[in-house]
């Protein structure tokens, strides 16, 4: 992990992806240590983007930043673990949709409860307003 010191000599870029890699290591740690079933960062990123939706399989690895390849292989490791379904499209015998299981769904909005209580801590430490700074700064397009 790199020291507070060191952050100061970081470029936006480096600062985000520092930040970015130690919440996220947080946040799999948290879920982890809670749970029984290992989720890893890849996979919660697609549970995200089918959450509460039955997307197909092929929208799914367009609007995902990770190849098809390995989309496909962790949607596996998802099904495997009971955490998605996939199914037939109707009146269509190449495409699949995907969808959270039950336990799939459980399982994201435990761990949703537990990103909201690193976001707490976040909070407390930097301050309420800071953190609705920083998100408001995050969802603004910067285009590029």
């Amino acid at each position: 992990m790199i020291s507070n010191s060191e952050l100061q000599n970081l470029d936006l870029i480096d600062l985000i992806s520092e930040r970015h890699s130690l919440v996220r290591r947080i946040s799999e740690k948290a879920w982890n240590d809670k749970s029984e079933i290992y989720i890893s960062n890849s996979e919660w990123y697609i549970m995200a983007r089918i959450y509460k939706k039955r997307p197909t399989i092929s929208y799914v690895t367009k609007n995902v930043e990770i190849s098809r390849q390995a989309i496909h292989k962790f949607i596996q490791n998802l099904s495997t673990k009971g955490l998605v379904e996939i199914n037939n499209v109707e009146n269509n015998k190449k495409e699949k949709c995907i969808q959270l299981t039950p336990l799939g769904e459980e399982c994201y909005e435990k761990n949703a409860a537990l990103k909201a209580q690193l976001e707490n801590k976040i909070a407390e430490k930097i301050g309420i307003e800071q953190v609705n700074v920083l998100k408001g700064i995050l969802k603004l397009d910067w285009g590029i």
